[in-house]
This record gives structure tokens, sequence and C-alpha cells, in this order.
């Protein structure tokens, strides 16, 4: 064996020439591992540690992905793509607040949503993308979407609006390069057509463009909590309801109605026929967003006496008991004013306004005089718009030249135009006491009292209170009579005026009522508009016969609602048709639970 033979492979042991004798004994045994032990065991242990590096990655990687299918096939329940998680709708502030009603309830609020745009540099194919994307959102123009993707120089175009969930996850699912969805607000109107006039609506970029929307439109965008309004959505649901059966009875254009609250000035209801979805105000026409409350000026016909009786008495120049010449018609010039019903005889100040004399109400006018005539009409609002939260307010339309024919026959309701939110504001003050007190949709806080502006006296105003009533129990108002409610109002029939001439046989049909009279606490005021007599005979449109039991109907349904405690009346005793106090009751109970049963659904 050569001086260097080598006894094993790489790191053996190399025995030198002087023979194997000097390791032999004792020696021999331990030299041979201890030369051995170091570089064998690192060579072990550097193998076992990548051993176990890698068992850990591989352990990991498999975990990883394990998790992943669980999520994917348990979690998800294979609805792959999925929208993006949320956080809850408490913690996420909208940028418009929501409106409430005086409960609660809400009449308008916004949703989350995803809006879709595309790059068109990044779209690959233009008109296969545009074709995919109709057929997942129907009504979208798949050659117009095309055009736009094919502008290489935007970055930037609007495909679509407000997607619905189902929407985004299919686009999701199309994998169409380019496409991409940004977080936007969609406003929500829950009650629909029910609030459309007073709540208004907004575009597609949250800006309030009609009502209460329009006029708060910078508040709602900088307000933590709701817009509260006085609107009671019970009350508000009843009186569209009985609208809508009016103008479906009398075969009407359409019709108006409020509810307000005589101390306050609160609206409690507003409501317009022909009315729109807000939801979807871009497909309705012009006519049904008129707000014929607000918006529309009209001569209202006899419930003007209110104000020639109430100012007569106020300034002295007429006694209730006073009698005046309307035995023949009164011809002033080319005009000839007469009485529908004429009486044939000397009438006193109260018969004049119970049985609605215009030759007797034109002569208390003019007794009082142009001068303070002008002057009555313009303390009780009828000369100024009316002072609410609606951009959607009309001035009313007065005579330039103020004669004395212009006097006579505005007297009975001829000859001015105004807003019904006018005339409701003014019979008000006429009921309250004589405080004319502002229109406001805006809910008052309690023990908050709103002084108003004294424009009769307390003692006038009880006076007109009693002519109010005699007009229901005795007269033209006897069908706004609602068992348990001592109601009081003034009917009014008014030939519709167009370019100068009136239209025969198209009348205004109205009636205000004031409820209760013994200590008044709501005006109701309904108008009808063009209504037609199945049988031709021209009583059967007149503001008696279409408007008062309308009104009637609004206060049997609602007055209980709004905290009117129903009372045995003596006049209703034994009358056909009347409703014990028991029955008042609980049909108030049930229309109460029937708008709390509505309001739960709609929240």
């Amino acid at each position: 064996m050569n001086a260097h033979t080598p006894v094993s492979g790489a790191g053996a042991i190399y025995i030198p020439a002087d023979g194997p004798d000097r390791y032999c004994g004792a020696d021999m045994g331990a030299a041979t591992p201890r030369m051995a032990e170091g570089p064998v065991k690192q060579a072990i242990e550097l193998g076992r540690n990548r051993l176990l590096v890698a068992g850990a990655l591989f352990i990991l990687g498999f975990s990883a992905i394990g998790v992943r299918l669980v999520d994917v096939s348990l979690m998800s329940q294979g609805a792959e793509p999925r929208l993006p998680n949320t956080s809850a709708a408490a913690s996420t502030r909208m940028e418009r607040a929501d409106i409430v009603d005086r409960n609660g309830a809400v009449l308008a609020t916004s949703l989350t949503t995803a809006s879709l745009f595309a790059d068109p540099r990044d779209v690959l194919d233009a008109d296969g993308a545009a074709t995919l994307l109709a057929e997942v959102m129907p009504g979208l123009n798949a050659a117009e979407v095309a055009l736009k993707l094919r502008l290489k120089d935007r970055r930037f175009i609007w495909i679509r609006r407000n997607l619905t969930p189902r929407q985004q996850v299919e686009i999701n699912r199309l994998g169409i390069p380019g496409l991409y969805f940004q977080r936007t607000e969609r406003r929500v109107y829950p009650h629909g057509r029910m609030t459309a006039h007073f709540l208004g609506y907004t575009d597609v970029d949250n800006k309030g463009l009609a009502g209460v929307e329009a006029f708060f439109d910078n508040d709602l965008r900088g307000r933590r909590r709701p817009l509260q309004l006085s609107i009671d959505l019970g009350v508000q649901h009843i009186l569209r309801e009985e609208l809508a059966a009016a103008v479906k009875r009398h075969r009407a254009i359409g019709a108006s109605g409020m509810v307000m609250d005589v101390s306050t000035g609160e609206i409690v209801a507003m409501a317009s026929l022909p009315d729109y979805d807000p939801n979807q105000p871009m497909n309705v026409r012009k006519e049904a967003r008129f707000n014929r409350n607000t918006l529309g000026v009209f001569e209202m016909g006899s419930t003007f006496k209110i104000f020639t009786t109430a100012m007569a008495l106020e300034f002295g120049a007429a006694r209730l008991d006073d009698l005046y010449d309307t035995r023949r018609p009164l011809k002033v010039a080319s005009f000839t004013i007469r009485d529908y019903h004429p009486a044939g005889r000397d009438l006193s100040v109260s018969e004049i306004f119970v049985e609605s004399s215009n030759i007797g109400s034109a002569r208390l006018a003019m007794d009082v005089g142009v001068k303070a005539h002008k002057y009555f009409l313009r303390e009780i609002g009828m000369f100024d718009r009316a002072p609410i939260e609606l951009p959607e307010s009309a001035r009313p339309l007065v005579p330039q030249n103020w004669r004395e024919i212009n006097t006579m026959t505005i007297a009975f309701g001829h000859g001015i135009a105004v807003t019904p939110l006018q005339l409701v504001a003014g019979v008000s003050a006429i009921a309250n006491g004589g405080l004319l007190r502002a229109p406001t949709l805006i809910r008052q806080d309690a023990g908050v009292v709103n002084p108003g502006k004294r424009v009769v006296s307390a003692k006038t105003s009880a006076q007109m209170r009693g002519l109010l009533r005699r007009v229901v129990t005795e007269s033209t108002g006897r069908k706004a009579k609602a068992p348990g409610f001592r109601v009081g109002g003034k009917t009014g029939t008014a030939e519709k005026l167009k370019s100068g001439r009136y239209q025969h046989g198209k009348l205004l049909s109205s009636f205000v009522a004031v409820f209760p009279m013994d200590n008044p606490r709501y005006v109701v005021h309904v108008a009808v508009d063009e209504p037609k007599s199945a049988d031709g005979n021209r009583k059967h449109v007149t503001g008696g016969w279409v408007a008062a039991p309308v009104a009637g109907s609004i206060i049997r349904r609602t007055g209980l609602k709004l905290g009117v405690q129903p009372v045995l009346i003596e006049d209703d005793r034994n009358k056909k048709g009347f409703a014990p106090l028991q029955k008042v009751r609980a049909q108030g109970g049930a229309e109460i639970a029937a708008s709390q049963e509505s309001k739960g659904a709609a929240e």
C-alpha cells in the first residue's frame, strides 16, 4: 500500500508509510472516532435542517390552499366572484342625510350602490363588450356604448349608474378588461307617489332638484341627523287615498288636499294628483310634477267669503244681525252679480255667509271700502308668496288696477287667484283666535310657541267659528259632517279662468274645513279639479257635493289619530247613518293600527 492510499472515498483516513502498528492497541480504538466525528456530524445536521425547512414550506403552502378552498366552497356558497364586503350600515355615513316624518318613519334615504365606468384604452373589443353588457343590463343601447368604448383618447366614460348587486356580479363574471366600478349613492323614496310633491327628488349625483330635497340641498349634504318633517305618514296615506277616490268617482283631471295644525302652522299632510314616483323622476309627465297646493293659483270661489265676512266684522262695518238687500242682482257697469240660490229677501250678515250670497258679500265689501279691503287681504297673506320650505311656491295673481268692481267680485272669490296653501293659512288665522302663522313642513319642538301675527280679534274669530259651524249643520256643507267631531267649513265652486275667459262647466270644486269647532286644532282643505256629473245635474259638481264629503271622510278617519277625542254631538242624535261614539273610536283605532302596520312594512 502506498503511503497515501485512501481506505475509503472522500473524507477517508490516510495511513502513513510506517505501518499500522503505530495505531494498534488502546490508542487505535480512541483515535479513529474522534477524527471522523466533526465532518460527518455537520453533514448530517445540515441535511436534516434542509428537510425540516422544505417540509414546513410544503405544509404552509398546502394549508393556504386548504383555507382558500374552504372559503370558496363553504363561506361563499360557490357564488364567485363576490361583491366586496362593506361595513355595517350603522357605521357607514352617507353623503346625504335621511328625511323622516314626525314619528320617525323614513321618507327618503340613501343606499350604497356601484356604478360602472370604463377606460376605453383597456377595452380590447368594444363591440363585443357592448353586446355582452346590453345582455346584462336591459335597456342599455349597445350601439351607443360601443361608440363610446372606441374613443381611445378618453380614459373615463360612464356606462351606467346605480347598478343592482346582481348586475354587478354578472358584469364581474363577464371578465371584460377595462371595466371598473365606483362606489356611489342612490336616493330612495320608500313610499313612492304618496310623498312625491313635498319631498321632491334628486339627480344621479344626489343633488336636490325639487321639493324639500332641493330647498334643503346643502343642509342635507352636511347633516348627521335626519331631517324631521311635520308630515304624519298615516294621515298622508288617508288624505291621498280619499283624493284618489274622489278623482275616480267624479272623473276629475286632478285634486289637491292639505291638513294643517292651526296652532303651529305645521303641514301634517299634503297631496296633489296626478302625482309621480320620485324613484323614477325622469320618466314623468310635466303635469304630474305640478304641485297644485303651492304652485297652482286659482280663483277660490265662495271660500273667500270667510275673509270678506271676517273683515266686515273686524272693521265694524257690519254686525251679524245687520240686514242687506239681496232681492235683485247687483249691476255694476257691464257686470251683473247674481246669487246661485236667490233668497228673494233681505238677508242678515249671518245669513249672507251661511247661504253663500254673492250679492250680500259684495255689499259687505263695499261697506268696508277698497282701501281697507286691500289692506286686510295683504295682512292675511293673500298678496305674497306663501312662506313654505319648498322652491315650488307661486305668487298670487292680484289686480294691478284695483277698482270697486274688483272689490265686489273678490268679495265672493273671483278676480284674485291664490294658492290653496295661502287659503289654508288664512283660514287657520280666522279660526284659531286671530293669529296668522307661517305654514311649515318642519316639525316644531314641543313646548315652543309660534306667536304669529294678529290679523283679527278673538271676538271676530269666535263669531266666524259659529258661522263656519252653521254652514255644516244647516247649509251647503252638510256632507262634511263627521260623526263624533264638530266640523265647520265653507264650500267653494268657481269656474276656471283661461286666457281671460271663464270656461263654462269647468269648475274647481272645493271645501275648507275646521275641527273641532269648540277648540280648533286643524284645517282640512280639499279641491277637485273639473269634476264631472254622471247625470248632468250641475248641483252634483259643486263643492258641497264633490269636496265636502271627502273632507268629512278625512276628518272621520284621522281625527282620533290626530289626538282629537270624539264627542257626542246633539244634532247627530237620531240622524240616519249616525255612528255611536264607540264605533267612531273603533274606526279611528283601526286607522291608527293600519297606518302603523303600513309604516312597519315600509320600513
